[in-house]
């Protein structure tokens, strides 16, 4: 018996000293897939991130550039990665869309667990300078006096920019023309030129030029104004009675493959938690008109299934055909 409860202790300070030399997360370079090129505003975004958890965590974290098909490689990438902590995901707004768009994205909301939303990006309608509307409702009764003839950029039909036109024509029961781009940069020089009559597109990519006063903003698509061009009415403030409930905007933020332990989850959550106390932090965040939030994981996941019927319903307002 003596032996037995020797063998049985042991046994046990064995299994405790295994447990205790395990090797606390992350033990080496934690690489995060961004969709998009370096230089646009999820790679930006990525990239301050993985300072911040470089430096919290004690570890590299690796920022993997998987730009093309609308978010669509670096999001099937990362659902396919071992979920181990060691892949993340710059994941956006798109990646909510785009199964409603594409017969097979390669992924689902499924395949994902959100860590946190780093900083949401409001849209911001804009016309050149030249423009005789000044406002939204002169905006439209531009529009509504000239059906068909006025025209909008946008960087194809699964952008944001285009879902964001298409709503406020179903608002507004204007009329107008889709000019497609390859992208923001294309967009702007369309409305620089005055080759397209308005746009929606996210807010880093005109702030400069809007406060320049390069483009002339008529409001933003977020539910509250923009601390970086308060001065600018929501659309809701701007038409309330034929835009009742419009609310577009984009959002960045991490994501795992589905199955990683929620223990790694937390820790990367509360390592970027910490540092959003930082003021430099969020003012490098928020300073191209991003909305900073960090939200838990359990609140970013609650709020998705929304996300998903809105742009799902849209769509099919709309009847986009599936690519």
């Amino acid at each position: 018996m003596r032996w037995t409860a020797l063998f049985a202790l042991a046994a046990v300070c064995l299994a405790a000293g295994k447990i205790q030399a395990q090797p606390q997360y992350p033990d080496r370079p934690v690489k995060i897939i961004v969709p998009y090129i370096a230089g646009s505003a999820p790679d930006v975004a990525a990239r301050q991130a993985a300072d911040k958890l470089t430096a919290g965590l004690g570890q590299q974290f690796i920022v993997d550039n998987k730009p093309g098909a609308s978010g669509n490689i670096g999001g099937e990438a990362a659902a396919r990665a071992t979920p181990d902590g060691y892949t993340l995901l710059l994941m956006t707004g798109n990646h909510v869309i785009n199964p409603f768009l594409y017969a097979k994205p390669g992924y689902g909301l499924k395949d994902f667990a959100p860590i946190t939303i780093i900083t949401r990006l409001p849209s911001l309608m804009v016309v050149p300078p030249s423009s005789p509307a000044k406002t939204v409702a002169e905006f439209i009764a531009l529009a509504k006096s000239k059906p068909g003839q006025l025209n909008y950029g946008s960087g194809g039909i699964v952008s944001l920019a285009n879902l964001s036109a298409q709503a406020f024509r179903l608002a507004t029961g204007i009329d107008y023309v889709h000019v497609p781009y390859k992208g923001a940069p294309d967009i702007v020089r369309g409305l620089l030129g005055e080759q397209i009559n308005v746009a929606f597109p996210t807010m880093p990519t005109v702030v400069r030029l809007a406060q320049q006063g390069s483009l002339r903003p008529l409001a933003v698509t977020s539910a509250k104004r923009s601390a970086a061009m308060p001065e600018v009415p929501t659309l809701l403030e701007a038409m309330p009675a034929g835009l009742d409930g419009f609310v577009q905007d984009s959002w960045l933020s991490l994501a795992a493959p589905a199955g990683t332990p929620p223990a790694i989850i937390e820790r990367v959550y509360a390592t970027l938690k910490k540092a959003a106390e930082a003021p430099e932090f969020r003012t490098a965040l928020s300073s191209d008109g991003s909305e900073v939030v960090f939200n838990t994981p359990a609140e970013f996941a609650a709020m998705l299934p929304g996300e998903s019927e809105k742009y799902q319903q849209l769509i099919k307002k709309l009847d986009i055909k599936i690519e």
